[in-house]
Formats: C-alpha cells, structure tokens, sequence
C-alpha cells in the first residue's frame, strides 16, 4: 500500500514538471477541499472512489483505494461500492476496480485499518 511518504515522493517529482498542479493539489485539493467540515474525511473517500471508478481512472485509485481504507472505509464497503456500481457505471469500470482494489489491498497484504 502506498504511504503519506510516496504521495510526498510523487508530488515532487511531478512538482518538478507542472509545479502550478502541484500548489494547486496540495494547497486547495488536499489543504481545503479535503479539509472542509462539511463532509468527514470517510465520506470523501468514499465519494472519490466512487467517481474514479465511473471514470475508470484506476491509476488514482493507487493513492485513493488505500486512503479510504486510512480514512475508516472498510475493504467489505469498497467492494460493495465497486459491485453497486457495476449496474450504473459498467461491468468494465467495475471489474478493473475489483482487480485494483484486490492488488493494493489483498496481493500487497494490506488492508490498512478497514475491517474485510
């Protein structure tokens, strides 16, 4: 699983080449939107991952499957988010979701603080 320190390692070497991404990520994504108290850290996750899977963008879901499960998002919650999905977003998006999920949270061998 990915930790606060390869997010760190990943943000400056990507600093390095869109250094404006970069502030605006840590300074408004991650410093404000994030951070409002309006919606739990847990709620946020869980609406994230829901939205990376419609896109099918499972090249975040590296930094974000794990934060969930950091932010209380059980590995058993993450699966049943995937397969409601399935029915409204595709059984692709879904099933490339599931692989992800069972590669950073299963074959890695963790599963963070979440419950399966």
């Amino acid at each position: 699983m990915r930790t606060t320190q390869d997010l760190h390692t990943a943000q400056k070497a990507l600093a390095e080449m869109g250094p404006k991404l970069a502030q605006l990520t840590g300074d408004v994504l991650f410093g404000d939107i994030w951070e409002r108290p309006e919606l739990s850290p847990r709620d946020r996750s869980l609406i994230t991952c829901t939205a990376l899977i419609a896109a099918g963008k499972t090249e975040q879901m590296d930094f974000h499957f794990p934060k969930a499960i950091e932010n209380g998002v059980t590995e058993q919650e993450l699966v049943e988010v995937i397969t409601h999905l399935a029915f409204y977003v595709g059984w692709p998006n879904a099933m490339s979701a599931l692989t992800k999920a069972y590669v950073l949270l299963r074959a890695e061998g963790a599963s963070g603080g979440g419950q399966r």
